[in-house]
Parts: C-alpha cells; structure tokens; sequence
C-alpha cells in the first residue's frame, strides 16, 4: 500500500490558530520497549513520523518523558516545525531506569523542560504545551500559572492539561485558556466522562489517551466483530471511528511505530457509522 492511497479523512478541529484534522498520532510507541530509550531502528521511527504527515495526520502528540527525550528528538530529526502541523507535547512527569512515570510539577523544573523540549523539536514555540499530571507535592495552581507565563512569554502557542478531573479543569480555566485535555478514555473505559461533556459544552479539544486498549477491544469484540464485518474493517478501525463520532472535539491519537498500523489507523477515518451502530457502541458500556 502506497503512502499516497491513504489519506486523513476525518473532520477537523482548531487548536489555536491552527485547524488540523481530528485524527492524530500518538508518538509514544516511538520509543524503545517500556519507553524507555531509543527504538531498534531509529530511521524507521522516523520515517513513521514523516509517513504520518504524508497521510495527512497533522496532529501529532508526544512528551519530554517519552524515552526520556526520544520521542521529542526523533520528531524533530523527521519533520522539523512545519506551519501546517501541530506538534503537542507534555511536561511534568519524571521517569527511571525501572520505567516508573513520577509526577513533578515544579515550576523551575518546568521551564527547564520547555527549554529542552524546543532544541529537540527544533522549533521556537511549542504549537501545545500540556501539564502532563497533577503533582501532589506541587500545589497545582503554581504548575498550572507556570504553563500560563510560558505562553505569554511567547514560549508556547497552547495550553493544555492532562489526567485531570472535572474540578481541576475549571481550577486550570481560572489562570489561563485552555486549549486542550488529555484524559484516558476509550470504547471500554468511560472514566472522564464527565470531563469530556465540559469539553464538548465548551468547545475545548478532548484528546483521548489510550483510545484503543485490548480490554477494551476484547471486553466489547463480538459487537466490535459484528460492526466491522460490515464495514470491511477490523476491531481498531470501528473503535477509533466511535471515538470521531463521539464528540465534535474528540481529537483520538492512536500511536505505533508501525506503518502498516499507522495506515489502518489512518483509514479508520474513512469510516461512517450509522447512527444506531454509534448508539450501540455508546451504550455498550455506559
């Protein structure tokens, strides 16, 4: 399958000043195996990244503490800072060599970070800038106001947050405009529930972290099977198009370091569903 028979259909969502397709790219998996260090064959990451944008992905999403500092840096070597391409990235969590993610919301540490991730992603505003978890050692207002001197410094296009619950979000909102959540929900895992009706009340972008999960494939397959005989489409395929039909301002970003999956990802944004198929995944676990 050519690079040029796949292309991003789905609808499309501004983030700032920039419209960009609402099916993304989750540059996570880039990394070596638990995240940690740098993969088996870095050209073939990039390339990945590069095939992505080819596709037509233009929003792609990563962190300083994927790898630490791989994923950032290989997005860099592939794409640069195209004006037409989001790149969003997080800080605020810490890694080991043990693959634990540490929350640390500091914000000196967090204007170290900013620095850091700008060199590796070769850019001079990061187009997203998200608080990737609340840190119980660091009172969230001051993490969050750090985020909000950034922007207004010029160091950030965007802010978002991340893992954060319904309360926390307006606490965010109270200090500055925020541009984007970053929660895990998927078919099976409803948990942010809530957040995301605030977000879609309030025309904030909702990243769905995780959006395709084997449980949640496994926990709803002889539906998922049943629906994607109908379509020519496999089980990942109907689970991403339910997420696009679930909210205007669902913004899924599968990842892979994989080509073959990028573009079945990619084609999932062909999909229509019907409106009593969305109903059905809908109500298949609420």
């Amino acid at each position: 399958m050519s690079h040029n028979s796949i292309t991003n259909e789905s609808e499309t969502f501004e983030i700032g000043e920039t419209t960009v397709h609402r099916l993304g790219f989750g540059a996570m998996r880039l990394c070596g195996e638990k995240i940690i260090g740098a993969p088996d064959d870095e050209t073939a990451a990039r390339e990945v990244v590069q095939h992505a944008v080819d596709c037509g992905v233009d929003f792609i999403d990563t962190a300083d503490s994927y790898g630490p500092a791989v994923s950032e840096r290989l997005i860099g070597e592939a794409i640069g800072d195209p004006d037409d391409v989001v790149v969003a990235t997080k800080a605020g969590l810490l890694r080991n060599d043990a693959g634990d993610w540490i929350a640390h919301g500091d914000p000196d540490y967090i204007r170290n970070q900013v620095l850091t991730s700008l060199d590796r992603l070769r850019t001079d505003s990061i187009d997203l800038y998200q608080f990737h978890k609340p840190d119980d050692d660091t009172p969230f207002e001051d993490s969050i106001a750090t985020f909000a001197e950034l922007k207004d410094d010029g160091f950030v296009d965007a802010v978002g947050v991340s893992n954060v619950s319904a309360e926390l979000l307006d606490r965010a909102r109270e200090q500055v405009e925020i541009a984007t959540v970053q929660n895990r929900y998927n078919l099976h895992d409803r948990g942010s529930r809530e957040v995301l009706d605030i977000c879609a009340d309030e025309g904030i972008g909702f990243i769905p972290w995780a959006p395709i999960d084997g449980d949640d494939l496994a926990a709803h397959g002889d539906l998922l099977d049943e629906i994607a005989a109908a379509h020519d489409a496999t089980r990942r395929q109907i689970a991403l198009a339910w997420l696009l039909e679930r909210a205007d301002v669902m913004l899924p970003i599968p990842g892979t370091a994989n080509r073959g999956h990028l573009e079945s990802n990619v084609a999932a944004s062909r999909l229509s569903l019907s409106d009593a198929e969305v109903r059905r995944l809908t109500e298949a676990a609420a």
